[in-house]
């Protein structure tokens, strides 16, 4: 696509306020495709402003109609697809057929469950002598990761405009393409001028200015815990509201009853899909020491056969980064059965997939998350000892967990301190609450559970 060098604010495309621009590089061949306007605070402020002045018309819709545009606004990403597709893979590197099933499926999804919830949600119920709203908390500053360009704005911007909130969106850097196709699906299937506006930038500028602006009522956030931690940290002192959806380090535990060859096969596949740039990626497999072996070598054939069929990572500084922490896995004495951190290919952003074996749960390669095509397999003596080791790190986002009985796998998983857990190869809900415990997050994305945090709540009293 031709990128646009302007910001969509307050329903049209205006030049930026500076000219500065973010060049869009393709990680697969390291060619530039594209160059972006880099957002300043006057951008950002011309967005809020927008926002602000089309929030009260907004809110005051009725639910029926801001599902009608939702479902618009599905249908155009429908008729699309395909276009949406080729430029995340050609932005991000994902292969065209993942794009196609799962960045821009799985986001299609999730706005057509929205556009059901905005018709059906009951915004406004009796309770005693009491009437409670559900009102929309105002305006709201999404700021969205790189490795989901699409579902992770989706997963924003729907259930907001389905409460009644108009947004500012700032998207990765990386991968402001996606960005801008959405905001002309957005143009395109009618939503009023102001309701959705998008500056496009760097994190330490635009980001910042965007979740920094006394316009701003909640700044809803997918990124890094740092990051996470600044954001809280800014919103705390403005007392702003914000949705934090932050770092993972997920245990898929494999318990003695489990079907191991499944098991291991599937948590593999999980960890190697977006080439590893997934933050719910199961990156720790635990087995039990009676079945480690024998785990171990599954896990190598099964990431031998995923060689030539992942992307490259982003860019070269999360080459750099995952090629790096590979390196100390072998350092402090994790056994390389697959992979490691040589590139395997002269041009592009490529890791081969990385299997370690004899990681204890204090290596560096089990605590920290890596962001990359890299398994860690951690034995343990029994179930107490799996849950201290799953448990054992800053993170709670998601797990898995695999057993020959449904309730020994749930008995299991409901005493892990994460967010969401995948029985036996549990299927992807789009209506399920996704998000974390400890330093995981703040909140939860998809679903009934999504669409609440973006509203608030008034109490009549008669």
């Amino acid at each position: 696509m031709k990128a646009h060098d302007g910001m969509y604010i307050d329903g049209a495309w205006r030049p930026a306020a500076g000219r500065d621009t973010i060049a869009v590089v393709n990680p697969a061949d390291e060619q530039v495709i594209a160059e972006v306007p880099a957002g300043t605070a006057e951008d950002v402020d011309a967005a809020v402003r927008a926002a602000r002045a089309a929030l009260p018309a907004w809110a005051a819709t009725a639910p029926a109609e801001r599902a009608a545009r939702i479902a618009a606004l599905r249908d155009v990403l429908v008729a699309r697809k395909d276009e949406i597709a080729e430029t995340v893979t050609a932005e991000l590197g994902a292969p065209l057929p993942f794009s196609q099933a799962v960045h821009v499926g799985v986001p299609i999804l999730v706005a057509g469950s929205y556009a059901e919830l905005a018709a059906s949600y009951a915004f406004e119920e009796k309770v005693g002598n009491s009437t409670v709203y559900a009102e929309p908390v105002g305006v709201v500053g999404a700021i969205t990761p790189w490795n989901y360009p699409l579902h992770q704005i989706v997963a924003k911007v729907a259930p907001a405009l389905a409460a009644g909130c108009t947004v500012v969106l700032k998207p990765a850097e990386d991968t402001p393409l996606t960005a801008q196709l959405f905001a002309e699906a957005v143009h395109e299937a009618g939503v009023p001028a102001g309701v959705f506006n998008l500056v496009t930038g760097l994190g330490p500028v635009a980001g910042q200015a965007l979740a920094e602006h006394d316009g701003v009522d909640l700044v809803s956030f997918t990124g890094s815990t740092a990051v996470g931690r600044r954001i809280g940290a800014t919103a705390g002192g403005a007392v702003k509201r914000v949705a934090l959806e932050l770092g993972g380090k997920s245990a898929n535990v494999i318990l003695p009853s489990a079907d191991l060859a499944k098991a291991v096969g599937v948590g593999v596949a999980n960890v190697m899909g977006n080439s590893g740039q997934t933050c719910s990626a199961w990156t720790r497999m635990l087995v039990h020491t009676s079945q480690y072996d024998e785990a171990v070598a599954l896990a190598a054939e099964a990431a031998a056969k995923y060689g030539d069929r992942i992307g490259p990572l982003v860019n070269a500084k999360q080459h750099a980064r995952v090629r790096g922490y590979i390196e100390k896995g072998v350092a402090e004495g994790a056994r390389l059965v697959a992979g490691g951190p040589e590139a395997p290919r002269e041009q592009g952003y490529f890791v081969s997939p990385t299997v370690f074996a004899d990681v204890t749960p204090e290596m560096t390669v089990a605590q920290e998350e890596i962001f990359g095509p890299v398994v860690s397999l951690i034995r343990y003596e029994d179930e107490d000892d799996a849950l201290r080791i799953a448990n054992g790190t800053v993170y709670g986002l998601a797990g898995a967990v695999w057993a020959g009985d449904e309730a020994e796998a749930v008995a299991f998983a409901r005493r892990m301190d994460t967010g969401q857990v995948d029985i036996n190869g549990g299927r992807f809900n789009p209506l399920a609450p996704f998000g974390g415990y400890k330093q995981s997050g703040v909140g939860r994305e998809l679903g009934s559970h999504g669409l609440a945090e973006y509203l608030q709540t008034k109490s009549l009293q008669f």
